[in-house]
């Protein structure tokens, strides 16, 4: 069979037995740190990296050792039992993200990590309600998704936890007005990521913490798509210099093998009686191996400093570009949107004919999160490969649906769904 037939074949067989959520339209087979080949062996930019989970780069030698060794020594070790891959892990993880983060649970997703990040702030707290922000994304299970805002994304599996209060992201008076001795935590994201790549201001995330602390709630910060050095610190509050009660980690964690991890205060996580939460599968050996591999490599060739520089280059690369259809650029090192005056699923997909991948943030915003190995040429490549995309003539369907009232309140398209 050709590549042609054999990728046709692999979408037939997605499109026949899949589950629907999806429509891929092209077939990767693999990938080298920020660049991916279909199975005709077309190269492509990468700067969706898995909606930012291949955060070391694609084919990257020191994950693969790490779990090639791993796979062949122990795969299933339940946290009834030690081990030491595990233990070195979460001693790596609470040495990155400081004080007074000093616990860990580890799951296998984000929506895990944010789930289990609301069990401990109710028990912690002995209160039932939350406050989150517009346009929040927190993930799709049911608990995660009561504290994710968007309707498209709720409507179909209301009722959910009645107990959440959603209020204006970055708005400081909204906040203060929803707090009250009935909060349990504000739940937030500093950067946020599927609501448009939209960072906090400093003051609004120093007012969440003092409010928080007055008040008796927990400040629980979602990074999932933020941290592990995505914006040019390991967590993205870092930056900001706020310390949270809760910090919710997952996608570029171990650098493409599923993992979530909720860190916690000594204080929050001594509230959770035994038995009261678990995983199967999560802190897996394999898993922690992958991890570490992936904290090594953040620190051994310096991607937090690195990515910060790529970012800032990408930042000034995209705003140079002159075009009546941006209406903004912004992000924090390599987590960037660009937001247009137009619907973004077309724009993406002329991005990926010309061998550049993105992912949409909502209707109308372009998001780049590559791996945080891309080089400075390959930044260049991509401003260059927008830039003929914003200047293309001939393609009108990419500039002919605005964004409508009706499309803000929409998830995004599936290619971009995390």
């Amino acid at each position: 069979m050709s590549t042609a037939g054999a990728a046709e074949d692999a979408l037939a067989l997605e499109a026949r037995h899949g589950s629907t959520l999806f429509e891929p339209s092209v077939v990767l087979e693999r990938g080298d740190g920020a660049v991916v080949y279909d199975e005709s062996g077309r190269e492509y930019l990468d700067c969706a990296a898995g909606i930012g989970v291949a955060s070391v780069g694609h084919g990257n030698a020191r994950v693969a050792r790490a779990i090639a060794d791993q796979a062949a020594r122990l795969l299933v070790c339940p946290p009834s039992h030690g081990n030491r891959v595990r233990a070195e892990f979460v001693r790596r993880l609470c040495q990155l993200a400081g004080p007074p983060l000093s616990r860990v649970f580890l799951s296998n997703s984000g929506s895990e990590a944010n789930e289990a990040a609301i069990k401990w702030a109710r028990v912690a707290t002995g209160r039932r309600k939350l406050v989150a922000a517009t346009r929040g994304f927190a993930g799709r299970t049911l608990g995660a998704l009561s504290v994710t805002s968007n309707a498209g994304y709720r409507r179909p599996f209301e009722p959910l936890d009645p107990d959440v209060t959603f209020v204006p992201f970055d708005d400081a008076e909204a906040l203060e007005a929803a707090v009250d001795d009935a909060t349990a935590a504000v739940v937030l994201e500093p950067v946020q990521g599927e609501g448009g790549v939209r960072p906090a201001s400093r003051e609004y995330l120093e007012h969440a913490r003092r409010l928080t602390r007055d008040r008796g709630a927990l400040l629980v910060l979602d990074e999932v798509q933020c941290g592990v050095g995505r914006t040019g610190t390991f967590l993205a509050a870092h930056g900001y210099g706020v310390q949270a009660d809760v910090v919710t980690l997952a996608k570029g964690l171990a650098g493409g093998v599923p993992i979530g991890a909720t860190l916690m205060t000594d204080a929050v996580a001594g509230a959770m009686p035994r038995g009261g939460h678990g995983s199967t599968f999560g802190g897996n050996p394999l898993a922690c191996a992958a991890g570490t591999a992936v904290l090594d490599e953040l620190r051994d060739r310096d991607l937090m400093a690195h990515a910060a520089r790529m970012g800032e280059r990408l930042l000034r690369g995209l705003n140079g570009i002159e075009s009546r259809h941006v209406r903004e650029v912004r992000g924090v090192g390599l987590m960037v949107g660009m937001e247009l005056r137009r619907r973004a699923a077309p724009f993406v997909g002329a991005l990926r004919q010309r061998g550049l991948l993105t992912a949409p943030a909502g209707p109308n915003v372009v998001r780049f999160l590559p791996p945080l190995v891309i080089t400075a040429e390959q930044v260049d490549a991509v401003v260059a490969l927008v830039a003929e995309v914003l200047a293309s003539p001939s393609e009108p369907e990419v500039w002919a649906s605005p964004v409508s009232v009706r499309d803000r309140a929409m998830p995004p398209a599936a290619e971009g769904q995390e």
